[in-house]
Formats: structure tokens, C-alpha cells, sequence
């Protein structure tokens, strides 16, 4: 069994390892720092399941959740977050994640999600599944930034992190214009029209570290 461990924190790594290894003793266990790094380590590896972190460095691990989905479809991804199941939980599923763990979960919760994901199956935790059913019975639609799609939450994490449309369209190889289309569509959206109200809006809800 070949597995893939994602994320920007040496000792995180190390932890999540020791727990697969006591689980699995015969597994080839490798880690990645970054986005970049994930993806140039599972290219030729059979890989048989990827933990992802969603707080890495450069790009996030909702974009590599998107790479890794393109590249090798029936990869299964286990999202691992200091976030908690109801900031991106829903968004990473509706990604192609497999499931999601939340930092702050037990150790025997990770193992659990590990073999439920291995054995084809999705990890949703008890939240999160409460948060789908209110939303097929009451057609509750959520937070108002779960409307927006991929793009547009990478483009407002960006705004909140304080770069100009310039810097984001160079960072995501968009043009300009195109990243200004986003910016006006994440505005009408969440009904904010200043950056200052988009950046304390990312801020409140986690969206940015």
C-alpha cells in the first residue's frame, strides 16, 4: 500500500505517519510540503490514498484536491484541516474529496477514516451529515461563501490576503480582466463591495489563515 501525506508541518507528518505505520506496518508512507511537492512525488507512484492538508504554503490543498482529482480520478483524498468540519468539510467533498478530518479529532477517528476510504467508502463526520440533511430538507443553502465556486473562493482568499488583481491574475495565469469578472461576481454574492468588507468576511469565517 502506497500512501501520500500532504502538509507544510514537519511534525504533523510525522504524527500522521506513526499512526498509518501502526496500522499498517507494511505500507510505503511518503510525504510532501507543498502543493508543487505532492505532485511532483505521486507522478509514477501507485498511489493507493492521499491525506491533504488544506493550510500549505503556496497553493492551497483545495487546489491540489482539484490537481490530484484531474490527474488521477479515482484517487481517493482524505482532507486533514486544523479547520473545522463546518468551514470546509462540504466544499472539499463537493470537490471529490473522500472525506474529512479535522485536526482536532481524536487519533482513532483518523485510522477510522483511513480504512473507510481505503475500503472505497466516504468519511462524513456526524456534522457535516447533519449540515447535508438540513439542506436537502429545507433546501438550506449555507454560508454565503459556499455559493461561490472554486475560482472565486481562490480569488477572495487572495483579495483578503492583500494582493491587487494584478498579482492574482499573475498567480492563477487568468487575465486580469477575468480575475475583475470574479471579483465583481464574489462582491454580488456575498453582498459586500468594498475589499475591506471581502477581507473581513474571509477573516471571520476562516477562509485565510
Amino acid at each position: 500500500m502506497n500512501i501520500l501525506i500532504v502538509d507544510d508541518h514537519e511534525l504533523v507528518r510525522r504524527g500522521v505517519r506513526g499512526l498509518l505505520l501502526d496500522e499498517y506496518p507494511a505500507a510505503w508512507v511518503v510525504e510532501a510540503a507543498s502543493a508543487s511537492d505532492a505532485l511532483e512525488t505521486i507522478e509514477g507512484m501507485d498511489c493507493d490514498l492521499a491525506l491533504v492538508d488544506i493550510n500549505l504554503s503556496g497553493r492551497d490543498g483545495l487546489e491540489l484536491l482539484v490537481d490530484l482529482k484531474r490527474l488521477y480520478p479515482s484517487l481517493p483524498v482524505l482532507m486533514v484541516s486544523a479547520h473545522t468540519e463546518e468551514e470546509f468539510a462540504i466544499r472539499a467533498l463537493k470537490l471529490g474529496a473522500a472525506g474529512y478530518v479535522s485536526k482536532q479529532s481524536a487519533a482513532d477517528v483518523l485510522v477510522s477514516a483511513v480504512k473507510k476510504v481505503l475500503a472505497g467508502g466516504r468519511h462524513i463526520s456526524s456534522v457535516v451529515a447533519e449540515r447535508l440533511a438540513r439542506a436537502a430538507a429545507e433546501g438550506w443553502e449555507g454560508e454565503p461563501h459556499e455559493a461561490l465556486s472554486h475560482r472565486e473562493l481562490q480569488v477572495l482568499k487572495r483579495i483578503a490576503e492583500g494582493r491587487s488583481i494584478k498579482e492574482i491574475a499573475a498567480e492563477l495565469a487568468l487575465s486580469e480582466k477575468t480575475i475583475a469578472t470574479y471579483r465583481s461576481r464574489i462582491s454580488e454574492k456575498l453582498q459586500l463591495s468594498s475589499n475591506v468588507e471581502l477581507t473581513r468576511y474571509a477573516l471571520l469565517h476562516h477562509l485565510v489563515g
